[in-house]
């Protein structure tokens, strides 16, 4: 059964459905590799021009399948998997459009924040928190650093509590705040109304200056950050984190020298 599915809303616009609700849809190799493939098959779409992300059942995306990671064999495919989703959203010609509800955690946030705009519903919970587990969200902060301010970036990261919708919309995270999941998928169809008002290559040469004003591109920050998350991702305290979080207790952390 496919946990990518692929809905086209009208020729020009298509909906990716996250459909791993029983596992909160959590980034499993499955997942990802569906969801890389998923955008390359709408991309290659001549009339396609928006994409709209979103996730079925409670939430829209709790991060990696901490089951599958606690495997470490799985580690550096889980690791390369993730950077290729979130490049492939990133770096795709279409607009793309994260409609989000419930939660949007780790890697959830990050695949948010990879795209263009983003919608929330308002009791939707933001965060990262991946020190907690052991790990480094060096893969979603190649995103944080070009939406929020330093003083934000450390307070997510080093606190890693997490916000509320409204609060990710002050700090930049988030476009619009909704009341709910309906709500939701109705602004992300009236954003992509306006998207489809613009001219495809004027949009599409946008999308590439933005990138441009910053020092290293999209690419380069993703291949660095990859590096800094599978340091952590095979650590001591990687193993524990992860086992202390499925096991639901609370990690045994050792004194670093």
């Amino acid at each position: 059964m496919p946990v990518v599915l692929i809905e086209k809303k009208t020729p020009q616009i298509a909906v990716l459905t996250l459909n791993r609700p029983e596992r909160l849809n959590s980034l499993s190799l499955q997942l990802l590799t569906e969801l890389i493939s998923a955008i390359k098959v709408v991309s290659d779409e001549p009339e396609e021009r928006v994409v709209i992300i979103r996730g079925a059942g409670l939430a829209f995306c709790t991060g990696l399948d901490l089951k599958e990671a606690a495997d470490q064999t799985k580690a550096h495919a889980t690791a390369d998997l993730v950077a290729k989703a979130l490049v492939a959203i990133s770096q795709t010609r279409l607009v793309t459009i994260a409609a989000v509800h419930g939660a949007a955690v780790a890697g959830g946030a990050g695949i948010m924040s990879a795209c263009d705009y983003v919608v929330a519903a308002a009791k939707t919970k933001i965060g990262y928190p991946e020190v907690r587990r052991g790990l480094v969200a060096g893969l979603v902060m190649t995103f944080l650093r070009r939406q929020v301010r330093e003083r934000d970036i450390r307070e997510l990261l080093l606190g890693s509590e997490l916000i509320d919708a409204e609060r990710a919309r002050e700090i930049g995270l988030v476009n619009r705040v909704v009341a709910d999941e309906s709500e939701a998928m109705a602004e992300a169809e009236r954003f992509a109304g306006l998207v489809l008002q613009g001219a495809p290559g004027a949009l599409l040469q946008t999308k590439r200056l933005i990138e441009e004003f910053y020092g290293r591109s999209v690419t380069g920050d993703i291949e660095l950050a990859l590096k800094h998350h599978m340091q952590a991702r095979t650590s001591a305290e990687a193993r524990e984190g992860i086992a202390a979080f499925n096991e639901k207790r609370t990690p045994k952390w050792v004194k670093q020298s």
